[in-house]
């Protein structure tokens, strides 16, 4: 999976790529969880998420009703670094639990360790473009992907960000499908 997402981003060639793949080797991006307990809880999930997503995303793209001028480079990174808000964000710790024979004992699970309180896709665009420049459109369908997840206050933004780009819509449906149809 890491050779997969390392060799779809490298060939973005979007200036400082290699910079932000540094970053990922080097945080655990590859070993994180997608979350807690919701969906790929588990080592390697995040990752696994974001190839599912990107594999969602693309299909969507090719066969939409609507024509969209959206590049490959553009669904790469919108949908691989979508959740890179997550990366350094979860941390296992222990708690007691009873076991098949009702003996109780200590096991792992994932908890939040957020260092860097600033929201979800605003965090995560935030964090990319420490390392290279993003369109509006990826801007916009990276920090709106949670869709009506968000506040309702933000409904109507949400709604006018979909209008304006199309993509952030398919990408909140793409990582949606990534969560509830395949549980990753």
């Amino acid at each position: 999976m890491e050779e997969k997402i390392i060799e779809l981003l490298k060939s973005t060639n979007r200036e400082g790529i290699d910079k932000l793949i540094a970053f990922l080797q080097k945080s655990d991006f590859f070993k994180a969880p997608a979350s807690t307990r919701f969906h790929g809880s588990f080592e390697g999930g995040l990752a696994e998420h974001s190839m599912k997503v990107y594999e969602i995303l693309k299909h969507k793209v090719q066969n939409s009703i609507m024509p969209l001028n959206i590049s490959e480079e553009s669904i790469i990174l919108i949908a691989l670094l979508h959740d890179i808000c997550k990366v350094n964000f979860y941390k296992v710790d222990y708690r007691n639990a009873k076991n098949a024979l009702g003996v109780w004992e200590k096991v792992p699970y994932y908890t939040v360790d957020d260092t860097i309180p600033y929201g979800h896709g605003e965090k995560s665009v935030m964090m990319i473009t420490e390392y290279i420049k993003l369109t509006s459109e990826e801007k916009y369908a990276i920090r709106w992907h949670m869709g009506y997840t968000e506040p309702k206050e933000l409904y109507g933004t949400i709604g006018e960000a979909y209008k304006k780009y199309p993509i952030a819509l398919l990408m909140h449906e793409a990582d949606l499908e990534a969560t509830y149809f395949y549980n990753i």
